[in-house]
């Protein structure tokens, strides 16, 4: 959820509320009429185009589409859960673009859920429930084999908490999913990575057999600063041509690691278990 620091430009007509988490607003783009900007603290938690759910401003979100495109042939609905809320930018990209999919959300924020529902109402007929819960609670007490997808999006504070970030809840996560379903979730650190590196090893070592691949942000990539990685997982291959080729075309550069390159990127990184995991650094 937390993309890398930028303030919005104010405009008329914001909202503003106190949440778990701290000061939410929530800001209309005055470039892009319909669009609206959230954000905790002022930095920038989520994007939303109500006029075009399919405009995703962030890079990461954008890697996110990717794995959702990918994910079936083209307008099969799907079953999501997308842990962490935010102002349902993704939700509302699935509704858009493979109508008839039913989508679970998790957000720890009553206050945000509510601000969002408020002023930012979901698509009619779009079929997206979100509740006010524990990500890590609900993935523990959800049956085995429900979701095609599951989106981890959660961040405490600006970090991603220890509770989403250990081999027991990726073990969770691999047990909900039906066959040939996806995990997907973003991860925040800054260079030399080391969060990143044990990340991926955490998640590859809970899917076993399994197949994983890293999208991260070329600039932190190179050392230049803190930024955002989208760590993909399944039981099965992944179509990571697909990934690269969307990657390609995007505006911002990000590298994809897969195979040999991603297990020398997480060499000598110890699984996180719960005993031992930790937050994401923060920026």
């Amino acid at each position: 959820m937390p993309y890398r620091a930028r303030m919005a430009r104010r405009g008329p007509a914001g909202v503003q509320r106190t949440g778990e988490y701290g000061t939410i607003e929530l800001v209309p783009d005055r470039d892009r009429p319909g669009s609206w900007i959230l954000l905790t603290d002022g930095r920038q938690q989520s994007y939303v185009d109500t006029d075009d759910p399919r405009q995703l401003r962030f890079g990461y979100v954008r890697r996110f589409r990717a794995v959702v495109d990918a994910a079936a042939p083209a307008g099969r609905p799907l079953t999501v859960l997308h842990l962490g809320g935010g102002a349902l930018t993704l939700p509302r990209y699935v509704a858009a673009t493979r109508p008839g999919s039913t989508q679970r959300v998790v957000e720890h924020d009553a206050v945000l859920i509510d601000m969002v529902r408020e002023h930012l109402p979901l698509p009619r007929g779009a079929d997206v429930r979100v509740r006010a819960a524990d990500a890590r609670a609900v993935v523990e007490s959800t049956r085995d084999g429900r979701f095609d997808l599951v989106v981890s999006d959660v961040f405490d504070g600006g970090r991603m908490p220890r509770s989403v970030a250990s081999t027991e809840f990726y073990g969770h996560v691999a047990r909900i999913l039906r066959p040939g379903g996806l995990f997907v979730a973003n991860v925040t650190d800054g260079p030399p990575m080391t969060y990143t590196r044990t990340q991926a090893a955490t998640l590859a070592g809970a899917f076993g057999g399994g197949d994983t691949c890293l999208l991260t942000e070329r600039s932190l990539y190179a050392g230049n600063r803190h930024g955002n990685s989208v760590l993909i997982a399944a039981a099965g291959p992944l179509p990571v041509a697909e990934y690269a080729r969307d990657a390609s075309r995007d505006p911002e550069p990000w590298l994809i690691l897969h195979g040999n390159e991603l297990t020398r990127f997480t060499a000598g990184a110890r699984a996180m278990t719960d005993a031992t995991a930790t937050d994401s650094p923060p920026d």
